[in-house]
């Protein structure tokens, strides 16, 4: 299986034309190596790895995820200006932010409407919108 995980996330840097270092294909393989899509933060992604046995620095996945990001494999999702979430899914998609354990998932795109956007200011132009619903849970009692 882990074989199988390995060459998944081989083939995926490929897309990005990213060359596979033993880093860039392990944290790869524990992005993409089940065929799952993931949000994650650099520092759910570098517990993960040192939970996997990969010796990885914090530095080194904040890199590896930037240059993820850069190819056009991953896109960065800013929640609060603070803190940055990774995914793997490329299409134009929303999320619910879940405040109460600070993880991110993928609303359904299809219940979305945005019927207009304002004008771009002059000698700009819009490059993407990112919606990012941010949810608390109710109490049942």
């Amino acid at each position: 299986m882990m074989a199988q995980a390995r060459q998944r996330g081989t083939q995926w840097l490929s897309k990005g034309g990213l060359r596979p270092t033993r880093q860039r294909v392990a944290l790869a393989a524990l992005l993409v190596g089940d065929g799952q899509d993931r949000h994650v933060t650099a520092e759910s992604l570098f517990e993960a790895s040192q939970n996997s046995g990969e010796k990885v620095s914090l530095a080194t996945v904040y890199n590896t995820l930037r240059a993820f990001c850069s190819a056009g494999i991953m896109q960065e999702i800013t929640v609060d200006g603070a803190r940055s979430y990774f995914d793997t899914r490329m299409d134009d998609h929303p999320h619910f932010f879940w405040e109460d354990c600070a993880t991110l998932t993928d609303a359904p795109a299809e219940e979305l409407e945005i019927r207009r956007l304002p004008k771009a200011p002059e000698g700009a132009e819009i490059a993407k919108v990112d919606v990012v619903i941010r949810l608390r849970r109710t109490s049942q009692d």
